[in-house]
């Protein structure tokens, strides 16, 4: 009876995992002839060459293929790769919120390309567009596995123009083979495409990819042919120089700040795989403010990096260790600091360079090292920062990584203690993805060096992950030693055992109305090994989600914690409010409903309630994110989290607030207005962030910026800027 029920369940997983995709193929052909990029196929030989089409659906099944149809014919020459793409609709009444790059591809009308250069199944380059000719541009990483791994921060010079026509429209797009990184002399590149029609109500890929996956994952691409091998890509130097002014005054010391900084980034490129940058007196500041959140936990946030500087290859540094527990770099470390008040400061870079790419299909090399300034006043010292990463393929899709960090102070100062001198991490990783993605999995070892550090300076962790159309189950364990420390990276809490599977089930009901539904069980275990296993958090989740065959979705949550804190905290962050006691365990539970709407609504929102207890108290949140769009030239959202902790006498009670309207001009394709306001009783701070950007040519700006900041406890001005920033791309 036992070997039954094994024999049954070792079919069910196979059956489960095999992928039902066709290797698909097409080719690209050479020309020598001039193609006019102006949104018709006037040139005969885009009719010489037979397109990529048969589209398969992904939503609202991914068992038939799509209904409209989309044709991509490709071209070549020693310099280009021409695209053009004809998109087929029911008519053009076609959903483009805004003129703005970088659109986000759910919820509007849009097609996207992914090349996959090196054929390794692991990075890819992604070019798209939608019916009004608004280019975007990205960069996948880790396989296409999911949203961490896609950057749209990259950018890169190409040439588009679309046409709108009765039931279709046309994309011819001119993308120089600099664009791109690959190996001379390749006459294979792995490729996808996806497109969202909302007429039909429809996402399509051009391989076949199961429902469970994620649209870009790129295990699931066919083969584009060159018709003959590709040649050295003649990729040019590019200097990007700016200049920026700023008129600032910081009120509560009443100082007025005006000055003018030059610098700029140099790009230099070594071979058709390596990139090598340099920067000068770098300009990190955000022209793009962040969005605050509020924190109700005892530990830091978590902020993505949206510098330009850091963000080409930065999965190659970044995806070492533990992402929310022991990450051991985290680039936004760079640059910060906190001042003898312990506020966090922005601290001067001085200059950085970074070599960065493939040293042949199967190897990448990460070298990166930042010289950060001196600040006396605040006690800072001047640091060189040093990454090294190295990552070789194996098998078809996994890797093992290398990584060595080093943070180390260069001038010694009487401030300095001998324990801050320096702080180095050494790391190995072994990452996993089996070749349809249905086996995800992670080992890693690191070892930090710090003066005067003890001998429990480890962290190691590992997971196993099954994604199947029925079944997504997952166990992994992570363990962070009590003097494991990383100066440049993100750990949350050091003495730290953890394990946290989960398991959920997904069906796909044959319903008008319901497109499918899965039940999920997730739990998180921790234990100190210093005290002496003790178990201080545990966390389980019980949920239900439903999607809806109109692109909504609807969840409910059970969720049932244990803390037990080992230092005085007030959740609450109330002046002169008395905390939590240390050394007590509390136990609490709370449920969660949320929903999010059509996004191809003109009007739209996502909200979430939950209600339950907190610690020895009540917590009563409501988060919502309301968006109205007047397409394509205005669109306007508000964020809105709020948050009532209720606890017992003598500890505080409070009410916590942020809001954040965001208003958006897109005058056309090349000239943004924004504006954002956010408020944060948490923070105590009122903000104004407004933005004028104008794309004068490709990866070239200026920015006219005003930002004012206000104390809201007694309404007052804290700080105000003006900023004028001009950027200017140059290839030679």
């Amino acid at each position: 009876m036992k070997r039954n029920i094994l024999l049954f369940v070792l079919v069910f997983l196979i059956y489960s995992s095999k992928t039902f995709s066709q290797k698909k193929e097409f080719y690209v052909k050479f020309i020598n002839e001039d193609i006019k990029i102006d949104g018709y196929f006037n040139e005969n030989v885009w009719y010489d060459v037979l397109p990529a089409k048969d589209f398969w659906q992904h939503f609202p099944t991914d068992s038939v293929l799509s209904e409209t149809k989309t044709e991509i014919h490709m071209l070549y020459d020693n310099k280009y790769l021409y695209v053009g793409i004809k998109v087929f609709s029911d008519s053009d009444d076609y959903v483009v919120p805004s003129l703005r790059r970088d659109f986000r591809g759910r919820g509007n009308d849009n097609i996207s390309l992914m090349f996959d250069t090196f054929n390794d199944g692991s990075n890819a380059f992604l070019i798209g567009t939608n019916p009004y000719g608004v280019e975007r541009e990205a960069l996948i990483s880790g396989g296409g596995s999911g949203t961490g791994g896609f950057t749209t921060s990259w950018d890169t010079k190409w040439e588009s123009e679309t046409k709108i026509f009765d039931n279709f429209y046309i994309s011819e797009m001119k993308i120089p083979f600099s664009a791109f990184k690959f190996k001379e002399g390749e006459t294979k590149w792995r490729f996808n495409s996806y497109r969202f029609d909302t007429q039909k109500n429809e996402w399509s890929t051009w391989m076949h990819i199961p429902q469970n996956q994620v649209i870009f994952n790129l295990a699931f691409m066919g083969d584009m042919i060159f018709e003959k091998p590709l040649g050295k890509s003649k990729i040019p130097i590019a200097i990007i120089p700016y200049t920026k002014a700023v008129f600032s005054k910081d009120f509560d010391i009443n100082i007025t700040d005006n000055k003018l900084a030059f610098g700029g980034d140099v790009k230099i490129p070594i071979g058709n795989s390596m990139n090598l940058d340099l920067t000068i007196n770098p300009d990190f500041s955000q022209v793009e403010v962040d969005e605050q959140v509020v924190n109700l936990t005892r530990f830091e946030i978590f902020l993505p990096e949206k510098r330009q500087f850091f963000i080409d290859n930065s999965d190659l540094f970044a995806n070492f260790g533990n992402s929310r527990e022991a990450n051991p770099f985290f680039s936004r470390r760079i640059g910060i600091a906190t001042d003898l008040d312990e506020n966090t400061i922005e601290n001067q870079l001085l200059a950085g360079l970074r070599l960065s790419g493939k040293i042949n299909n199967n190897l990448r090399l990460g070298i990166l090292n930042v010289q950060t300034a001196e600040d006396t006043e605040n006690e800072i010292p001047s640091n060189n920062n040093t990454v090294i990463a190295v990552q070789q393929k194996l098998f078809s899709r996994s890797n093992v990584g290398f990584l060595f960090v080093n943070r180390q102070v260069t001038k010694d100062r009487e401030f300095i203690l001998d324990s801050e001198k320096y702080n180095r991490v050494l790391g190995f990783d072994f990452n996993l993805a089996s070749e349809n993605n249905t086996w995800l999995g992670k080992y890693y070892l690191h070892k930090s060096f710090t003066p005067e550090s003890g001998n429990k300076d480890f962290s190691s962790g590992a997971f196993l992950e099954y994604n199947s159309r029925r079944i997504k189950a997952k166990f992994g364990g992570t363990y962070v030693g009590d003097d494991f420390q990383s100066d440049l990276g993100f750990v949350r809490r050091s003495d730290v055992f953890k394990i946290d599977p989960r398991l959920e089930i997904l069906f796909y009901p044959n319903s008008k109305k319901i497109n499918s539904y899965s039940f999920a069980l997730r739990s998180s275990t921790l234990w100190k090994p210093e005290y002496d296993f003790m178990n201080s958090d545990y966390e389980i989740d019980l949920e239900w989600n439903v999607k809806f065959q109109n692109q909504s979705s609807f969840e409910i949550a059970l969720n049932n914690r244990y803390t037990f804190l080992f230092d005085d905290f007030d959740p609450t962050d109330t002046d002169g409010g008395v905390p939590l006691p240390s050394d007590t365990g509390y136990n609490y539970s709370r449920v969660d409903f949320s929903y999010n709407s059509d996004l191809r609504k003109q009007f739209s929102f996502s909200a979430r309630v939950d209600a339950g207890q907190f610690f020895n108290g009540h917590k009563y949140s409501f988060t919502s994110d309301v968006r109205l769009r007047v397409q394509p030239y205005f669109s306007a959202s508000i964020r809105t989290n709020y948050n009532y902790i209720e606890l017992p006498q003598p500890h505080s009670s409070a009410s916590i607030w942020l809001i954040g309207p965001k208003f958006e001009f897109t005058f056309t394709k090349k000239l943004y207005w924004s504006t954002f306001v956010q408020y944060s009783s948490q923070l105590e701070n009122f903000s104004i962030n407004s933005r004028l950007q104008w794309r004068f040519k490709p990866l070239s700006d200026l920015f006219i910026v005003y930002n004012d900041n206000y104390r809201t406890t007694v309404f007052s001005p804290r700080s105000r800027a003006f900023i004028v920033k001009f950027t200017y791309w140059i290839n030679i």
